[in-house]
């Protein structure tokens, strides 16, 4: 203000001092300095302002800079962390990698021979199954005959019942006198006590053993799939004679050939199917007993030639 104030003094003075004009002029002058002067104010004011702004603008950067440093310092370090994790990791992958391709090669080597094993597998395997078919085959072949066999046994089972007791309604009239009638094991055992039949030591059959020996043989005329058994028996008692029959041997068979003689004459009987058989002191039914040992056993079966033959089949 004094610098203002000085300066307008001076402008007195010297307007004293000068023609108007001048004066005029240096008035004009003054204006447009204190207009300037206003101006550079308002301007420097503005400027502070503005300084003061940048300034806190200034220490906001500062501060962002200063957080960017840290955080960047951060980041560099959980980068040179993360770095390191993928080195490891890429050294890791590389190492997968390489086994995978090692077990890659080995998978192919065991599919291979897995696929190879299969193969042979599969050839056994159908070998088996044909083999299977085979004994399917053999097995149900085999049931056939069994079947086969079963009816043909249990056909043979029904008629030697049949025959059973056909022979025993023949042969009723004369089971008192020693004579009986069993089936035993798909046979027929007619059994007759010496004394329905012989006298001691005679090969001559008596009366009423006959009738018994010829009903007998008009019961198994009809029956052609036979074979017939005529076994005789004696007891151990000795026999003293110089003609025949001399032993027990000779006693026994030469009754057995009497009984065919008698049922062969006497029915349609089929020689071919009748054997003699002598078997003298040696098959006791009772050893404490010697009449019961006395006998004559005809022993009927079926023919199981048929039966044999599909049993050979």
């Amino acid at each position: 203000m004094r610098i203002i104030g000085a300066f307008i003094l001076i402008s007195i003075g010297i307007a004293s001092c000068v023609p108007a004009k001048k004066y005029n002029e240096l008035l004009e002058k003054e204006q447009r300095c204190s207009e300037e002067l206003e101006k550079y104010k308002s301007d420097a004011i503005n400027f502070g302002s503005q300084v003061s702004g940048l300034k806190s603008e200034n220490e906001v950067l500062m501060k962002s800079v200063t957080m960017l440093k840290a955080d960047t310092a951060r980041i560099g370090n959980e980068y040179r962390i993360l770095r390191a994790k993928y080195d490891d990791l890429a050294a890791l992958n590389e190492a997968l990698e390489t086994n995978y391709n090692q077990l890659r090669l080995m998978g192919a080597s065991e599919v291979a021979q897995l696929k190879a094993q299969l193969e042979k597998d599969a050839l056994e395997l159908q070998k088996k199954e044909d083999q299977l078919l085979e004994r399917e085959k053999k097995i149900k072949a085999q049931e056939e005959r069994l079947a086969e066999l079963n009816a043909i046994i249990k056909k043979q089972e029904e008629a030697t019942r049949l025959l059973k007791e056909k022979v025993a309604a023949a042969l009723k009239n004369f089971t008192n006198q020693g004579l009986t009638v069993v089936e035993k094991d798909g046979k027929i055992y007619v059994n007759m006590e010496a004394k329905l039949l012989f006298k001691s030591g005679s090969i001559a059959v008596e009366p009423e053993g006959e009738k018994a020996l010829i009903e007998l043989a008009k019961v198994l005329q009809d029956e052609k799939d036979l074979e017939i058994i005529v076994e005789g028996h004696t007891d151990t008692d000795a026999m003293n004679s110089n003609t025949h029959p001399s032993n027990n041997w000779e006693l026994s068979v030469l009754r057995s050939t009497s009984v065919i003689s008698i049922m062969t004459a006497n029915s349609g009987m089929v020689p071919a199917n009748i054997m003699a058989a002598g078997r003298s002191e040696f098959h006791p039914v009772d050893p404490n007993n010697k009449a019961k040992n006395r006998r004559i056993e005809i022993i009927i079966s079926p023919d199981l030639d048929a039966l044999y033959e599909l049993i050979k089949e």
